[in-house]
């Protein structure tokens, strides 16, 4: 494991400073994708209900806190409102009020009931950005449903392409859910830049399902026009061969990866040595090599099994044949690529992974999640009612003038 570069203190100019983000989320997608504008500069105040966002309590692993309330909420300040009372509910709306941008995931058409819909907020306030993050969008036959990310794994076919043969596999993240906050963050982004050229806010919507469609955009496609939907080939690949894990004769795992017809031709010379592949028809081009994947794989695993790891990894970097570990969680941990960042979590100090993009303007540590209705208190007194406007003064005895 490895800390990031030694950085000077933020600079004092952020891409998001003075950005207003009210955020009424729960959960994961919403949350990370705030807790990303709140890495950028911008000011987000989590509403949370009374009993906070159910995310706190998935599980007490770092140091008492949950590991998602942890991953994706620093950065922010709570105010716990319940919402179905009047004063609360008209806290948030002067909040809203004075808000650049608004996210919510909450169930289909809580927003409506409560009277501030993206749409009704925008006419009140139109250099508002809203962001509604739903499961499935806002029509169709599915619109109502509620989603969670395994879910929309199954739904959207992800499972249906993903791990080996035989019983069905959840993906190990909540890849729909961070796909969405993704998918958010980047239509914000777009939002408030348009904005700055056209002086108006703009609607941003997103669905975990939508997320998650894209991204099986190449099964689709070749499903749709292909004619055969890709297998579940666990760690190989089903449009690619070689492409997989292979265990070695000290029963280490290791992965290749041959993209082309010149790696293919390096991959046989240097590391199977078996130069008489090289004229074999059932490996000349990819389509052959996927079509007698078998009859490849099988000669792959041979050599490698002869061989320990180290011997193979030699071979591998002297045909500069991509490759890698199928390493633990333990292992990730250990990783010499890793780079993490400090945060403090109940009074003492954890690594968490850094953000994938690095910036000038990110800090050497990551600021905590707050506790529940931490800045409540300090959120109403700055968003009071300031109540009516004072009586204008009765005009007083005539001067003549």
């Amino acid at each position: 494991m490895t800390q990031p570069p030694p950085s000077p203190a933020a600079p004092e100019v952020r891409p998001l400073d003075g950005v207003l983000v009210v955020a009424l989320e729960q959960a994961v997608a919403a949350p990370y994708c705030s807790s990303r504008l709140a890495d950028a500069g911008a000011r987000v105040i989590k509403v949370e209900r009374k009993d906070g966002d159910f995310a706190r309590g998935y599980d007490r692993a770092v140091h008492g806190e949950s590991s998602y309330w942890v991953w994706i909420n620093r950065g922010k300040e709570s105010v716990a409102l319940d919402l179905k009372d009047a004063d609360d509910r008209a806290l948030l709306v002067r909040l809203l009020a004075r808000a650049d941008v608004f996210i919510q995931n909450l169930a289909p058409g809580a927003t409506e009931r409560l009277g501030i819909g993206s749409a009704t907020l925008r006419e009140r306030h139109p250099r508002l950005v809203t962001c509604d993050i739903s499961g499935y969008g806002d029509d169709g036959r599915l619109c109502g449903l509620k989603a969670y990310d395994l879910l929309v794994q199954a739904e959207s076919g992800l499972v249906s392409v993903s791990g080996a043969p035989g019983e069905w596999g959840r993906i190990g993240v909540s890849v729909c859910d961070i796909t969405a906050g993704l998918n958010a963050l980047i239509g914000i982004q777009q939002a408030l830049i348009q904005r700055q050229r056209t002086h108006r806010g703009s609607a941003v919507r997103v669905s975990l399902f939508g997320s998650a469609a894209e991204l099986m955009s190449v099964p689709y496609l070749q499903t749709r026009y292909g004619g055969k939907a890709p297998e579940r080939v666990g760690l190989a690949h089903p449009s690619i061969a070689p492409y997989g894990a292979f265990t070695c004769a000290d029963g280490r795992d290791i992965v290749i990866s041959i993209q082309n017809e010149r790696e293919w031709s390096a991959f046989v010379r240097a590391v199977l040595r078996r130069p008489a592949l090289l004229d074999d028809s059932r490996c000349v081009g990819n389509a052959a090599r996927v079509a007698n994947r078998a009859f490849v794989d099988g000669v792959v695993a041979e050599v490698f099994g002869a061989l320990t790891a180290a011997a193979v990894i030699d071979r591998l970097t002297d045909a500069q044949t991509a490759f890698g570990n199928v390493n633990s969680v333990h292992d990730l941990i250990e990783h010499p690529q890793l780079r993490t960042r400090p945060m403090p979590v109940n009074g003492r100090q954890v690594e968490v992974p850094a953000s994938p993009w690095t910036v000038q303007w990110e800090a050497a540590e990551f600021p905590p999640a707050p506790a529940l209705d931490a800045q409540g208190a300090a959120i109403r007194a700055e968003f009071a009612d300031p109540g009516p406007p004072d009586a204008a003064p009765a005009p007083g005895p005539s001067t003549g003038r």
